[in-house]
Formats: C-alpha cells, sequence, structure tokens
C-alpha cells in the first residue's frame, strides 16, 4: 500500500542537508512498512536493527562513533553497510532511548549514511528523556493513519483519486461521480486509515475481516496502558480511552468521564493518550493571527481519537450501518464526520510539520457560538465548519466572520462544491460580505489546494 509520507521519504533521500530522520506516530500506523518499502524500492539493501528485540545490540551504541557502530553492526547481522547505499533503520527505539543520542555523531562524522529511526511510545521518550537531545542534529517525520486518498490507491481505484487532485472549483460534479465517492467515503468511514484494517479490507472486501483487526489494535493500545503508569493511572487512562468516542467532537469536560475523580488526574491521562498519538487535543484558539498556538486556552479543548474506523468500531457501528448512509453521518450528532475531517486536516501533506489543531469558541450568556476548526492558508486565518448533510444554519461561522473579518470560510458537507458571496445574517450587528467555499467530505485532502485557488483566484480565470 502507497503511503504520500514515501514521497518525502524520496526527497529526504536526495536532500544535501539531510540528517537523521526520526519518525513519530501511534502504534499501528505503519512507521516499519513505510521504512521497509522505502528502502526496498530507493537502496540496495537495509539494515534493520529492531532494539526491543534484540536487546543485546544496544551496547554497540555505547561506542559513540560511528565507525565503530558500523563496525560492529556490519558483523552481528553480516551485512555490509555502504554510505549511499545502504538504509540503517533502528526501530523500537523506544526499549533503548539513549540511542537517539547517537544520532548527533552520525549527523556530524557520516553524513552520507542514511539513518531512519520510529518507535512505538516515543513520545514518552521525547518528553521525559534523561539523556542529551541532538538538537538541531535530527528531523522528524509525523506519520498518521492512512488519508482516504491513499484508501483509494488501497483499493486500486487510482484514476478516481486522480479525480480528486485534478478537481478545480467552478466545474460541477457528474451524480455518478459524486455517488461512488459517497459509497466510498462510507466505507472508509467503517473501515478508516489503519494500515492493516485498510489492508484486510482491500484484500477480502470483508468489514468482518477488518472488524478482526480493528479490535486488535484496540487491544493492543490498552495493553499499552501498563506501560504508562501505576494501576492508579492505568485505571484512569482506561476510562479516558473509553469516554472519548462518546464525547468525540464536544467540549470535554472531565466531569463526563467521571465524577469521582479528580479532573488533575483525568487530566493527566488524557496527556498520556495524547503523548501516545491514541487521541487528539483540539485546543480553543483567539483566532487573531498567526501561530494560532499563540493564543492556545488550554481550559477548553475538544478530544477526537486517532481513526476514524476505530471510533466507528468503539461506537459498535458495522456493515448494516452501511445501508443508511445518512445516518451513518449522523451517527453522534455529526461527530464521525467531524473525526474523519479532524485527522485529515490534523495531518496535512507537509509531514514535517507536528500535527496540531484549533477550534474558536464565544462564551457570552444568551450568545454563545463555536466554530468547528481552525486552519491558517499561508497567512490567513480560515475557520471551517463541518456538517453532516446537506444543509444546516451556520450560525457560528456568521458570528466568527462578524467578530474576526476572515478573507473567507470553509464548510464541508455532502453538497455539491461551491464558492460564492454570501453575507452574516445575525439578529444583530452589521451585514458583512465574506466569502463561502463548501466542499463535499471527500475533497478533504485537497483544502489547501482548492483554498489557496480561492485565494489566488485561479478558478475565477479559469472560468472565464
Amino acid at each position: 500500500m502507497r503511503r504520500f509520507a514515501h514521497d518525502y521519504l524520496c526527497e529526504w533521500k536526495s536532500r544535501s542537508t539531510r540528517k537523521p530522520l526520526v519518525i513519530r506516530g501511534a502504534r499501528q500506523v505503519g512507521k516499519s512498512y513505510l521504512v521497509r518499502m522505502f528502502a526496498e524500492q530507493a537502496f540496495s539493501n537495509l539494515v534493520e536493527v529492531n532494539l526491543e528485540r534484540n536487546p543485546d545490540v544496544r551496547s554497540v551504541f555505547e561506542a559513540k562513533s560511528p565507525k565503530a557502530i558500523i563496525a560492529n553492526l556490519e558483523a552481528r547481522f553480516d551485512i555490509p553497510v555502504t554510505p549511499g547505499a545502504t538504509l540503517l533503520f533502528l526501530d523500537e527505539i523506544q526499549a533503548a532511548p539513549s540511542v537517539l543520542s547517537v544520532l548527533r555523531y552520525f549527523n556530524e562524522e557520516m553524513p552520507d549514511l542514511h539513518v531512519i529511526c520510529a518507535g512505538s511510545l516515543l513520545e514518552f521518550v521525547l518528553e521525559e528523556h534523561q539523556f542529551s537531545m541532538p538538537v538541531g542534529r535530527i528531523e522528524y517525520l509525523h506519520l498518521g493513519p492512512m488519508q482516504f486518498e491513499e484508501f483509494l490507491l488501497a483499493l486500486q481505484r487510482d484514476r478516481l483519486r486522480q479525480w480528486l487532485c485534478d478537481y478545480t472549483l467552478g466545474r460541477p460534479v457528474l451524480d455518478t461521480i459524486d455517488c461512488e465517492l459517497m459509497r466510498l467515503l462510507r466505507q472508509y468511514m467503517l473501515v478508516g486509515g489503519m494500515p492493516a484494517a485498510v489492508s484486510a479490507f482491500a484484500t477480502s472486501a470483508s468489514y468482518r475481516e477488518c472488524e478482526f483487526v480493528q479490535e486488535a489494535v484496540v487491544a493492543t493500545y490498552r495493553d499499552d496502558f501498563s506501560k504508562y503508569a501505576s494501576k492508579a493511572k492505568h485505571r484512569r487512562v482506561e476510562k479516558v480511552f473509553a469516554g472519548i468516542p462518546r464525547l468525540t467532537g464536544r467540549k470535554f469536560m472531565y466531569s463526563q468521564i467521571d465524577r469521582d475523580e479528580r479532573a488533575r488526574d483525568l487530566s493527566e491521562a488524557l496527556h498520556l493518550l495524547c503523548l501516545a498519538r491514541v487521541a487528539l487535543q483540539v485546543r480553543h484558539t483567539s483566532a487573531n493571527g498567526l501561530p494560532l498556538s499563540a493564543e492556545e486556552d488550554d481550559r477548553h479543548f475538544k478530544v477526537f481519537f486517532l481513526d476514524v474506523g476505530l471510533l466507528s468500531r468503539s461506537l459498535g457501528l458495522g456493515i448494516a450501518d452501511l445501508d443508511e448512509p445518512v445516518d451513518l453521518f449522523l451517527v453522534n450528532q455529526g461527530g464521525l464526520c467531524e473525526q474523519f475531517v479532524a485527522q485529515h486536516l490534523a495531518f496535512p501533506d507537509a509531514c514535517y510539520k507536528r500535527p496540531e489543531l484549533h477550534y474558536w469558541m464565544r462564551r457570552k450568556p444568551s450568545s454563545s457560538a463555536e466554530v468547528d476548526f481552525v486552519i491558517t492558508v499561508g497567512p490567513d486565518v480560515v475557520p471551517v465548519e463541518v456538517k453532516a448533510g446537506t444543509t444546516g444554519t451556520l450560525k457560528s461561522l456568521h458570528v466568527f466572520v462578524t467578530e474576526k473579518h476572515p478573507a473567507f470560510a470553509l464548510r464541508f458537507n455532502s453538497d455539491q462544491p461551491s464558492f460564492g458571496r454570501v453575507h452574516t445574517s445575525l439578529a444583530v450587528g452589521p451585514r458583512i460580505a465574506f466569502g463561502l467555499l463548501s466542499l463535499p467530505l471527500y475533497l478533504v485532502g485537497q483544502t489547501q489546494r482548492l483554498c489557496r485557488a480561492v485565494k489566488h483566484g485561479d478558478f475565477l480565470q479559469a472560468q472565464k
């Protein structure tokens, strides 16, 4: 299965300023598979060192000398290591976190050797490390679940995926194309983007096989809880993990998890899940300018699951729900659609950027408002609303426009794509004209490209 991150790895390989690469992401998102596939296509040979499976190899890296380390690895695994032709892959590096500090020597003394590291629960190591991190001498790649367009490629729908990439605003979508994309989108809502689940579905076309894989992935996450901390913390992590599916897309309140637990204790449990990339915390921002993170408010946030397929499984959805597509989209008051959009917006095309996401809210007596997401397109702040159906009020979006005056706004729904000038329609205040870009949910992977087209007016020139 092809991952778009493969293209970034190819760019990394040929870059003269390349540094050792650390792949970050949740367990089971396909980090090791990606590296092996990349090595097979781009290198003469791969030297893979699993530091959890081969604990004896950890002593090799105590030398701190790249030449000595390579000589010992060649002897241990009986494989030649040739800079430029060999990819050195250090997997499960969390089992020997001090090896990360050695990467600085590879960067300084052996820059021609391509080195990639990956591991499960690596975020814990990076936050609580007790060794000298090679700051400025390594780089990161952030990997999330497979996106909808990668899902299409796995199902061998290459031309349909290319259609999405080539779509231009102002061009109507034929009903037959729209229906097929919506059908595949409903499949993705149940299968999700975990590579093992996608592979099972692509191979067997069986949702039952896919569900077996999803249950195993969730069980693996629960098995990891024991690695997080003490028994008490383990119990709280389990509670928060179990509560996230029903709270997806809503303002997160610890009292909705367990009224008898202290918010501080549950907050620590949620923090651990976010570190493991199992959960995605979306923080409120005032959205007055860039960067959005400069005006984050940690007191107000929403939480999303890692993957929409795992969320569907946790909610008990299955193949029977495909018969009622509208109802499927309206699950959890549209939370399934919000989850789908969130995991795509959080992991943009630029996989070297740390995944993060924001939303906006205003809390005033009898005048509250909340915009689902806020993103940036170049220097512009763009509010984003997600609607499960073809209609829906945009009152909160109008409030945002009235207060922040964005260049344009974005809405995801189940209708045809469109762009036009509209006016705010609040009971009080002036009527303000703004541009509204509406995209069907299946075009979420083209968000940045189509938003830039609106910003520069490219599609208007094309129509002329």
